[in-house]
């Protein structure tokens, strides 16, 4: 039933789509579309996807088994450091890199020598795979930990080296969590305009924003929106084409035992180094910068109002976080225990959702709902458009359950609904940690679905951000990022805690 409910809902910022593109004459229709510029568009798109994917896999794979399976001492820390990329909005570590270069920029004031300024493809290419990295890491860290480590242990006794276990054995079984997190990283990719606009690469999210808010032209953006979704259908059916033959459960009976680490020995000097650098590269940089605006113009008069921002934002994000990962459930079990048609397109819902652009999801609600003065219409919103983010920690430990164990349940005399919560609840817990804390740290910084919903007089830190930007009052935005930054750390910390590390 709630999968259902979310599906009807998820259908109307779809049907306000259509309804939007089919008011277009047909002469302008094809005039518009068939265009060279929707080509150019449509490669800048796929081109900056298919790069930040690469650039992710090759950042965030040695870290998250550095954290999961070795030695290192302080892995925890480690794993904050590495998720802490979520808590910095996408555009403020744009405009930290962009502040980087230049003759008037950071790196020229700190060391006197300037170096060119980041901007276009290669740009907007480094601020996403930063941006998006903890994606990537936290599904491949979940998915590592709970691996079975008598695979492991048979591959070695058979007499496999460490890395041809990794390659012959944890890779293959890290396959869901790499469709899991390519699939976000793409459709944020395929949805962001903040990043692409502050770099001045077009794609066809920059392209939707500037139709819908410049030009007012609801119609030709619609049909870009419905592009989008058709690229966005045909990934969702390559990963379920992919996803069809996976199984990852253990069929014998066994004895589950604690891994052992990995020891690194004299490697473990570039585990550090590797560790720290990431570290620096993804959040040293832009932290450096917004604490440089901030001590440039730190006013504390402004206090009262960052501390009313900060209450706003958790009003949205601790609600969104908690309904987004317990709705992932459902979604994500239907998805792997039951294959068909009607069930597989059941489990992509909330993809598709998360595929409609951010702008044109806001527009459509105000569309249907007319006004916007409560802020649980916010908080549906970012429901509905986060729920994807929710489902892929869950469903890659679902992948790793075994349904004997429900079906033993049922022998038993429980039905199957009491099968569910004493059998598979309890093994979910970790991955349902993972997406409130992906979840909370997006909902934290969402910034279109912000500005075009919030009531009247309801401000959250991710708007102050982005309104101080826009006004060059870089300390101002400084201080709310700031505060983005520290809070949603703390929050992580909190999370990764509860984990066996």
């Amino acid at each position: 039933m709630p999968t259902i409910l979310v599906g009807v809902c998820g259908l109307v910022p779809l049907l306000y789509l259509i309804i939007e593109a089919i008011n277009v004459e047909g002469s302008v229709l094809v005039e518009n579309l068939f265009r060279m510029l929707n080509a150019k568009l449509f490669y800048n798109t796929l081109l900056l996807a298919f790069g930040v994917l690469v650039l992710n896999i090759l950042l965030v794979t040695p870290a998250a088994w550095l954290t999961a399976h070795t030695d290192l001492r302080g892995k925890r820390i480690f794993s904050i450091l590495c998720t802490l990329p979520l808590a910095i909005p996408a555009y403020v570590m744009a405009l930290a890199l962009l502040g980087l270069g230049g003759n008037n920029g950071i790196f020229a004031s700190l060391f006197g020598k300037s170096i060119p300024r980041l901007s276009g493809y290669w740009g907007a290419l480094i601020a996403l795979s930063f941006y998006t990295s903890p994606y990537l890491f936290l599904n491949l860290r979940t998915a590592l930990q709970g691996l079975d480590p008598n695979l492991e242990e048979s591959a070695r006794s058979l007499g496999y080296r460490q890395w041809r276990v990794f390659f012959r054995v944890i890779l293959p079984q890290l396959r869901p969590a790499f469709y899991a997190a390519g699939m976000l990283i793409v459709l944020h990719v395929v949805g962001d305009f903040g990043v692409v606009s502050l770099m001045r690469y077009e794609t066809f999210s920059y392209a939707l924003y500037v139709e819908y808010s410049v030009a007012f032209e609801y119609n030709y953006a619609a049909w870009l929106g419905l592009i989008l979704l058709g690229f966005t259908g045909c990934l969702l059916f390559l990963e379920t084409r992919l996803l069809s033959t996976v199984t990852l459960f253990r069929a014998g009976h066994g004895v589950s035992h604690h891994r052992s680490l990995i020891p690194l020995e004299k490697w473990s000097g570039i585990g550090y180094s590797y560790l720290v650098l990431l570290f620096i590269v993804t959040v040293g940089i832009p932290t450096t910068t917004v604490c440089l605006w901030l001590l440039k113009g730190f006013d504390a008069s402004t206090l009262g109002d960052l501390f009313e921002s900060l209450i706003g934002s958790l009003g949205v994000a601790v609600p969104t976080a908690i309904c987004s990962a317990v709705l992932a459930v459902p979604f994500a079990y239907i998805g792997v225990r039951y294959s068909g048609r009607f069930s597989n397109i059941l489990a992509r819902i909330p993809y598709f959702i998360y595929a409609i652009p951010p702008l044109a999801l806001g527009l459509s609600i105000i569309f249907c709902i007319g006004s916007t003065n409560s802020a649980l219409i916010m908080i549906c919103a970012c429901i509905l458009h986060f729920l994807a983010e929710a489902t892929g920690p869950v469903r890659s430990s679902i992948y790793q359950t075994s349904p004997h164990l429900e079906e033993a349940a049922r022998t038993l005399g429980c039905s199957s609904f009491q099968a569910f919560c004493r059998t598979v609840l309890p093994l979910l817990l970790r991955g349902m940690f993972i997406s409130i804390a992906l979840v909370f740290l997006a909902t934290m910084k969402e910034l279109p679905l912000t500005l075009l919903l919030r009531p009247p007089g309801y401000e959250t830190l991710a708007a102050n951000v982005w309104d101080y930007t826009n006004e060059a009052m870089y300390a101002e935005a400084a201080l709310n990022a700031f505060v983005i930054l520290l809070f949603s750390a703390l929050f992580v910390h909190f999370l990764i805690r509860k984990e066996d590390v």
